[in-house]
């Protein structure tokens, strides 16, 4: 579960990220975040994961104040990062095993989840090869297997299926579905708004820092009635 209360994020004293901003994420849900570039979802994300600290406001991962105790909320996140280009000196393998040291995950259960992990996204003949050479989507691919290689009840996935070929961008969509099926919470930021249309629960418009629509699809459309979920969006966010 992941919960956000009343998060401000101001950058070089004047501008504005993230504006008052309130979300619950539930146990068994899949929330989907999107707004125009420069709208403030990767500065949320990042206050959600710790990396960033909010100006004022609180997060709080399965009932735990990310800023008070960061962490006991970091074992229970999975983060997908917007960029894949980090740690290309390592060999694939060499990068899973520090990420499980880190979350200290026993040998065996390391290897039985990495290999799990390689063969649904056919990582498994690129493990000993420095990560300098894989292409992007295979550095995406290998960013997804080590955010969730600890097994972490909450999914905060930023543009997760970016670079991703169609095979492993459908299973990684099926994972989601699978993570949140079993009681766990999934929030992912996209541009795509045909996934988030088809894979949601619900969906967060984020525009200028602000929250402008929180709910289901139904509750929006049932607002716009005459409009599909891309015109409803663009009127929504015209004055971006």
């Amino acid at each position: 579960m992941i919960e956000i209360q009343n998060v401000t994020k101001t950058f070089n004293n004047d501008v504005v990220a993230v504006n008052n901003l309130s979300l619950t994420v539930n146990n068994g849900e899949i929330v989907g975040f999107v707004g125009p570039n420069g709208a403030g979802k990767t500065t949320t994300l990042k206050m959600m994961t710790g990396i960033l600290k909010p100006d004022q406001g609180s997060v709080y991962i399965n009932g735990t104040d990310i800023q008070k105790k960061p962490l006991a909320a970091k074992q229970d996140i999975g983060y997908i990062a917007d960029s894949p280009d980090m740690f290309l000196r390592l060999k694939g393998i060499e990068f899973l095993n520090l990420i499980s040291d880190i979350y200290k995950i026993p040998t065996a259960v390391r290897r039985e989840r990495i290999e799990t992990f390689a063969k649904r996204f056919e990582l498994t003949d690129v493990l000993g090869e420095k990560m300098q050479g894989y292409s992007h989507g295979m550095r995406q691919k290998m960013m997804v297997t080590a955010a969730l290689v600890h097994n972490p009840s909450v999914w905060i996935l930023d543009e997760p299926l970016i670079g991703l070929d169609p095979k492993s961008a459908h299973n990684l969509k099926q994972m989601m579905r699978e993570h949140a099926n079993a009681g766990n919470s999934v929030l992912f930021s996209t541009h795509v708004l045909e996934v988030a249309e088809k894979l949601c629960d619900k969906i967060i418009i984020i525009n200028h820092g602000v929250a402008i629509f929180y709910g289901t699809l139904e509750e929006l459309t049932t607002q716009y009635p005459d409009k599909d979920f891309e015109e409803i969006f663009l009127e929504m966010t015209k004055d971006a």
